[in-house]
């Protein structure tokens, strides 16, 4: 039975997809890093780049954000010909006012990435007020289904108007796609009339972008349960539960999460290691160009020989790497080493396996395909931050990288910035420095510290440091006191 249990009660609100008991989706969002995705701005150009056929948008969110020439709505509507040679100049100028709409949140230093052609999203349509293009979704059920709904659209849109129709809409009544059509563009009058009389760059139009990806989720709920832990959410939700759905309220001492098991869940995907079966695993290194998923056999054996093993694995790998990509929310490029495979029938059963399983994603994805190494490439839109970038931040320790210097190498530093001091006028030095960096630093029996002493003519007095990584500071250089400054001496 499926489960779409939704923690809504605080200012994090969460939502899991469980299907067959297998958690199939995982969303999160925190307010301080809410998606802008779909929010629609009055921006004003920044500046005009020729050379990249792109402009600078100032849209109120701090960084500027990116406005490619064929995503303005001046040029979507142009009828020139050969209209992608003419100068990007004459399409939009700096200083101009225009509504934009967020297509990718920022990352890192990267701006967002705007669009001039507007989209309304509804039930049953998505409608782009200049949009100048029509489409119907892609699981329509005959090339004459297509066509009807496009001769449809040609005959209730003007010229300028642009009309996507969702799967929702396959089976509706013409009045109702005309209503709704009548609301959009009622609604994107008002956004016209609200910028028109903003002075400065900002929000027109706000997603509700949590609850939009809810009822996307809730589209995959069959015979099941929907689980919502928060009243006014629930109430929210009840207009759109279908039949044969259930709609609980939870109002349990436990969170909801961890009653349905759900927290576990959120941790496993933090980490690097995912167990397949039989002692095989996958390693999971999530960067910011990239993503590399490691294959490994571990202790898995295969009945027959090497070969049964590594294809089983391989096949087992690309079905949970898929499930982890959706599930973790990784995006952009994807390399994925599987165990080396001999020929193109074993590479295209491994194909098969993650193909088949990406249908099941949500977000577009595209296979490029293996290349001489046997690395599987392929890559995923990205809208918003995976998981990890969500709940975590970069380690102050290490500076996000996952790895510090070793106290070996920290005592053989300290000893290289000793030696600058070699027959100075200073008696002794004090430095505060961690126990293992110490222990390297003095040897067995302070014999390397002592021999040092002697090189460079003044005493070296120790204070241990409790820094969570290895770490030195030269605290004081001077003349010697008889008393011991040192909470453990050498």
């Amino acid at each position: 039975m499926d489960q779409l249990i939704i923690n809504a009660n605080l200012r994090e609100k969460r939502f899991a997809l469980v299907k067959n008991g297998e958690v199939e989706k995982i969303y999160i969002e925190q307010p301080g890093q809410q998606s802008l995705v779909g929010n629609i701005y009055l921006g004003i150009v920044e500046k005009v780049i020729p050379g990249m056929n792109a402009a600078f948008v100032n849209f109120g969110e701090g960084t500027s954000g990116f406005l490619q020439k064929d995503k303005l709505s001046s040029y979507v509507l142009s009828d020139k010909e050969n209209k992608a040679n003419i100068p990007l100049g004459s399409y939009v100028h700096q200083g101009e006012k225009l509504l934009v709409q967020v297509e990718k949140d920022a990352a890192g230093t990267k701006g967002a990435r705007l669009t001039g052609v507007i989209e309304l999203p509804g039930e049953n349509i998505v409608y782009m007020p200049r949009g100048k293009y029509i489409a119907v979704s892609k699981k329509a059920d005959s090339s004459e289904t297509r066509a009807r709904w496009k001769e449809f659209a040609s005959q209730v849109k003007t010229d300028e108007e642009g009309l996507i129709f969702r799967t929702e809409s396959l089976n509706q009544q013409e009045e109702v796609i005309i209503r709704e059509l009548d609301q959009q563009r009622s609604l994107y009058a008002e956004l016209e009339k609200s910028a028109s009389g903003m002075k400065k760059p900002g929000l027109v139009f706000s997603r509700d972008y949590f609850f939009e990806q809810a009822l996307s989720a809730l589209a995959a709920v069959k015979n099941g349960t929907v689980i919502v832990d928060c009243l006014e959410f629930k109430k929210k939700i009840d207009l759109h539960v279908p039949e044969g759905v259930e709609l609980e309220f939870y109002n349990g001492k436990e969170p909801v999460f961890s009653f349905y098991k759900i927290e576990p869940e959120i941790e496993r995907l933090l980490k690097r290691v995912v167990w397949l079966d039989k002692g095989a695993y996958m390693v999971i290194d999530q960067g910011e160009a990239l993503t590399m998923i490691d294959v490994n056999t571990g202790k898995f054996s295969g009945k027959t020989d090497l070969r049964d093993t590594v294809i089983k694995t391989n096949i087992k790998a690309a079905v949970e790497a898929a499930r982890q990509i959706r599930l973790r929310d990784l995006a952009g490029i994807i390399l994925i080493d599987f165990i080396d495979m001999k020929n193109s029938g074993e590479r295209d059963k491994v194909l098969k396996a993650i193909q088949k399983e990406l249908i099941h994603d949500d977000r577009r994805s595209r296979i490029v395909g293996f290349t001489e190494l046997g690395i599987l490439q392929l890559t995923r839109k990205k809208t918003k931050q995976s998981v990890a970038e969500t709940l975590t931040e970069k380690c102050g320790t290490c500076g996000g990288t996952g790895q510090v210097l070793s106290s070996e190498t920290v005592a053989y530093k300290l000893e290289r910035e000793l030696w600058e001091y070699k027959n100075s006028d200073y008696e002794e030095m004090l430095i505060s420095a961690t126990d293992e960096v110490i222990r390297h630093f003095s040897g067995e029996a302070d014999i390397h510290k002592l021999r040092l002493e002697k090189a460079l003519g003044y005493k070296i007095k120790f204070s241990v440091s409790d820094a969570a990584r290895p770490f030195f500071e030269i605290l004081q250089a001077g003349a010697s006191t008889e008393q011991d400054r040192t909470k453990a001496g050498h």
